[in-house]
C-alpha cells in the first residue's frame, strides 16, 4: 500500500474513533470551509464483523455493527469519504469534510494541526487513562520450581 493510501486511511480511522463533538469544535476553529455537495447523502446500515479462531486460523462471523457512511464532493471537485460506526449522519458528514480538506493541498497542514493533532493528542490520553485503569486490577502470577525436578 502507498505511503500517502496509508496516512489516508490512519487520519480516516483517528476522525471515525474520534467524539463527534471533538470533531466539529476543532473544524470549527478552521473558520468558514469551502462549499460542497453531497455525492451520497448520509445512510445508515449494516455490516458483518468477521474474527479469526486464535486471530490467525479460519474465519468466522462474530456478529453485525451499524455503520453510517456518506460522500460529499467540494466544488473543486475533491471527494471526502465518511464512515463511522452507528447512527450518527452528522459524525460521517464531518469526517467527509475533513477527508475533503486533507486532500486539499492548501489546507492540508492547518487541518491536520488544528483537527487531527489534538484529536490524536486526546485519544492518546483517552488510552493512557485507560491502560492505568486497568494497570490497578493486574494480577502477577508467577510459579515455584520445585527443587526435586532437576
Amino acid at each position: 500500500m502507498n505511503e500517502a493510501l496509508e496516512q489516508r486511511r490512519s487520519q480516516l480511522g483517528l476522525l471515525a474513533r474520534s467524539p463527534q463533538a471533538d470533531i466539529a469544535g476543532h473544524l470549527a476553529s478552521l473558520g468558514e470551509t469551502p462549499a460542497w455537495r453531497w455525492l451520497r447523502k448520509p445512510e445508515t446500515g449494516m455490516v458483518m464483523l468477521r474474527g479469526r479462531v486464535g486471530g490467525t486460523g479460519a474465519q468466522f462471523n462474530i456478529g453485525e455493527a451499524t455503520v453510517t457512511r456518506c460522500a460529499l464532493r467540494l466544488n473543486d471537485g475533491t471527494v471526502g469519504v465518511g464512515y463511522v460506526r452507528g447512527r450518527s449522519a452528522r459524525h460521517a458528514e464531518l469526517i467527509a469534510l475533513c477527508d475533503a480538506l486533507l486532500q486539499q493541498p492548501a489546507l492540508a497542514a492547518r487541518v491536520a494541526s488544528t483537527v487531527l493533532a489534538p484529536l490524536a493528542e486526546a485519544e492518546r490520553q483517552r488510552h493512557a487513562q485507560r491502560a492505568a485503569e486497568v494497570a490497578g486490577s493486574k494480577v502477577d502470577f508467577f510459579t515455584l520450581v520445585r527443587g526435586e525436578d532437576k
